[in-house]
């Protein structure tokens, strides 16, 4: 799979209030998960593994707290994934994650970011065949056999495993996610995972040039903006 899930994923860095937006999108997928599965991290690995990249991305543990702690209350906030997926500049494909509630306002908002930069969203299932959806694990290691013989010994379903550099990134089906951490885990104790995430990975890459680069630009900015987008995903080459 190479190293397109490096630059294929838009960080939602990339505005002026970068912080804020970190910690509102962790907020949000923590107070979802805790809701979901339970507040309590051993009994929910969801959401300990989201609160290891929270962690990661350098969010405050009064920030974490609070998501979960506000979990705990009656009622709150509905919550619900949303996906769009559509046409980019020059022809590329995007994928676009939500948490929303309130679908029709974010199908709208995420709507207006395409057509303001004469983009096309799409129907679901438009290029999200284009993508493999896949977990990504990334660690410091030398042996590349010995992660291979973990995993399958627990019977993880392995799409594949590359070494470079000392570093080794495991890619596995989404239902595989647990099941892959705990076996790595189980043979070589406290890992410290770099890249900890399931993305959508372009199977190919459409080239960006011209015109299309600075409306590239502004199309990913305007989604940034956007409080319920969680993630954007692309084959954009730039």
């Amino acid at each position: 799979m190479g190293r397109a899930y490096q630059n294929r994923k838009v960080s939602m860095a990339k505005t002026s209030d970068a912080k804020a937006k970190v910690y509102s999108k962790f907020g949000r997928e923590l107070y979802v998960c805790a809701k979901s599965g339970g507040m309590d991290p051993d009994g929910n690995l969801a959401l300990r593994g989201l609160i290891e990249r929270a962690k990661k991305a350098q969010v405050p543990t009064h920030v974490i707290e609070k998501a979960i702690d506000k979990a705990k209350g009656a009622g709150g906030e509905d919550f619900a994934p949303a996906r769009y997926e559509g046409y980019g500049p020059g022809g590329c494909m995007v994928i676009v994650e939500c948490l929303t509630d309130n679908p029709n306002r974010t199908f709208g908002d995420v709507r207006l970011c395409f057509t303001k930069t004469k983009c096309k969203i799409g129907t679901p299932g438009a290029v999200s065949h284009m993508f493999d959806h896949s977990v990504i694990l990334v660690f410091s290691h030398d042996n590349e056999d010995e992660v291979l013989d973990a995993l399958l010994s627990a019977d993880v379903d392995v799409t594949d495993v590359e070494n470079e550099d000392g570093k080794i990134t495991v890619f596995t089906p989404p239902g595989d996610y647990f099941k892959a951490k705990q076996a790595l885990t189980d043979r070589f104790g406290e890992v410290d995972f770099e890249v900890d995430e399931i993305q959508f990975i372009p199977k190919g890459a459409t080239q960006l040039s011209g015109d299309d680069l600075p409306l590239f630009e502004k199309f990913m900015d305007m989604l940034n903006e956007l409080d319920d987008v969680q993630n954007v995903f692309h084959d954009a080459e730039v």
